[in-house]
């Protein structure tokens, strides 16, 4: 075990961590989990009295637009998505204002699309605005903005799209909190041998081969490629990342003080034009 790895999180300053809609619901009945709501925004908030600054990004817009509708599915549509995402992002944002609220901390919102990376200016204004919200203190609340997203500008899932965030604001720590444990050699539920990965120090083309195929949960989008995706992303901006469970969002302290939780990317910095490279190629 890299013990020395772990450790050196107990000093990031700038976190990035991003919550998929399965580890936000109850499975039986796809509505929201709120004990769980508040133990996520308990986590956070002192996160925040430790000096540290945070990002959240945030998915289950269209997932709680959908339940408010009366829906027993995922819409399918795209004019339903985008009609389900302008309900539930509001009903969303509320219930993080009024909980963050009451650890005495300001929630704010940035939605964004991959034009807002693409473009230079929109690009500039999108990482001063993240500089300025983190200067006051506030934690910015993330997500795509679903209700204005097409093929053709959407990133698709949020584990891009907090990897894109990190890259953009220099965040030191990644904290990817899905369904699953981490990064195994092979498909855990299908093959009991397969062995966790703990750190990973060199994201080589063998592991990137293993999240080929794999799918999200029935509730979300990412499956474990999409997470792979978002370690390169991240790691060329030189920023670490962990894939954990989030099954209980007070592993997220127990990451931060350097307990052995979840799979560690370790970050291998390239030049600063990776991103948009990556983002223009997958346009």
């Amino acid at each position: 075990m890299n013990t020395h790895f772990r450790e050196a999180l107990k000093d990031k300053k700038r976190i990035v961590i991003k919550i998929g809609s399965s580890s936000l619901t109850h499975p039986e009945t796809g509505y929201l989990d709120l004990i769980k709501l508040e133990i996520l925004v308990r986590e956070i908030s002192d996160l925040r009295n430790q000096g540290k600054e945070v990002v959240l990004v945030s998915s289950g817009a269209i997932m709680v637009g959908s339940k408010t509708m009366g829906y027993n599915r995922k819409p399918v549509k795209i004019s339903e998505k985008q009609a389900c995402a302008a309900i539930g992002q509001a009903r969303l944002m509320m219930i993080y204002q009024k909980l963050f609220a009451e650890y005495n901390q300001v929630a704010s919102q940035i939605l964004m699309t991959k034009n807002t990376m693409l473009n230079n200016l929109n690009r500039m204004n999108a990482k001063n605005t993240f500089h300025e919200l983190l200067r006051m203190g506030a934690i910015p609340i993330v997500n795509e903005n679903d209700t204005v997203s097409t093929y053709e500008i959407e990133f698709g899932d949020n584990d891009t799209l907090s990897a894109v965030v990190a890259a953009l604001i220099g965040a030191d720590l990644l904290i990817l909190l899905s369904d699953i444990d981490g990064l195994f050699t092979d498909d855990p539920h299908k093959n009991p041998d397969a062995k966790f990965i703990d750190v990973v120090e060199s994201l080589d083309d063998n592991l990137k081969a293993m999240g080929k195929g794999s799918t999200g949960s029935n509730v979300g989008t990412g499956g474990m490629a999409t997470k792979l995706t978002a370690a390169e992303i991240a790691g060329a901006a030189g920023t670490d990342m962990i894939i954990a469970n989030g099954k209980d969002f007070h592993v997220i302290h127990k990451i931060m003080q350097g307990r052995n939780y979840g799979t560690l990317f370790i970050s291998n910095p390239k030049d600063e034009f990776f991103l948009l490279d990556y983002l223009e190629k997958n346009n």
